[in-house]
């Protein structure tokens, strides 16, 4: 057998170095170390899901008066029966490219561009063939006309309009960009109306409900960035590190379990490329 050389050897010394610092880490430290796929694994506290979100988990909302000695089937069973069965999905739809330079809201109406993207986006949700329950639009003067575009593809919908889906400033973004160094008076207003319209439209489905819903949302980015951070339990002040086109589809549905699931963001796909535009 051949000998080993001099730097075999140091290398086979180093690997048993490095393999025994590796076992007394793992043995010693105080936080184990375990593979993802594992029924050990435990996230971080950052990334648990909280399960009463949107604080109408029955777990949480039946309390049943029963003693201890009782059979516990009887909470399980009670508990069951104020489980949701039906799925709400939440279409969010970004307004259409505006006039930047209007000094009123009524002047900051869509642009011609703006009306073909909205057109654009109303025709795809009527591609797409959803039995939408209803459109809810922010009274700005580009949501409302945006919307009503839609309306056009979406013949029979009932629409609404809500003031607290108008744009605004939700919180303090991070990290800070100077074009939103706003006064915190500003974030203090519009951030409570903004989140007063997240729980407005963000809950699971009620136990009235029997089948599945669609609402068409129009609005704006800030508010549906904002929106976005918020249902996948992200930290909300990441909302201005995404992106948003005019005419945008975003979809998020919530199961009766409350889960939530992203189906897309931003989308603008059913655009030709040289309608797509973000300012």
């Amino acid at each position: 057998m051949r000998p080993l050389s001099k730097l075999s050897k140091v290398f086979l010394g180093v690997c048993a170095a490095s393999g025994a610092v590796t076992y007394y880490y793992l043995n010693s430290s105080e936080k184990k170390v375990y593979a993802s796929w594992t029924v050990n694994y435990e996230p971080s506290a950052h990334a648990k899901w909280d399960d009463n979100w949107d604080h109408r988990s029955p777990k949480y909302l039946k309390q049943p008066k029963i003693s201890k000695d009782e059979n516990n089937n009887l909470i399980s069973n009670d508990v069951e029966k104020s489980k949701p069965k039906s799925t709400r999905h939440l279409i969010l739809i970004r307004h259409g490219q505006y006039n930047l330079g209007g000094q009123t809201d009524e002047m900051k109406t869509l642009t011609k561009l703006g009306q073909i993207q909205a057109d654009y986006t109303g025709k795809r949700l009527k591609e797409l063939g959803l039995p939408y329950t209803d459109l809810i639009k922010s009274t700005m003067s580009r949501a409302q006309e945006t919307g009503s575009i839609i309306s056009n593809s979406l013949v029979g919908v009932p629409v609404n309009n809500c003031d607290l889906l108008r744009e605004g400033a939700p919180i303090p973004p991070e990290p800070p960009m100077g074009s939103w160094k706003q006064e915190m008076h500003k974030f203090f207003v519009d951030g409570a109306r903004i989140e007063a319209a997240f729980r407005k439209y963000f809950h699971r489905a009620s136990l009235e409900q029997d089948q599945d819903s669609y609402t068409v949302l129009v609005c704006h980015a800030n508010v549906i960035r904002y929106f976005v951070c918020r249902a996948l339990q992200l930290p909300a002040e990441a909302w201005l590190r995404m992106s948003l086109n005019h005419g945008s589809i975003t979809w998020i549905l919530i199961r009766p379990n409350g889960r939530v699931v992203l189906r897309c963001l931003g989308d603008t796909g059913h655009m030709p490329p040289d309608v797509i535009t973000s300012w």
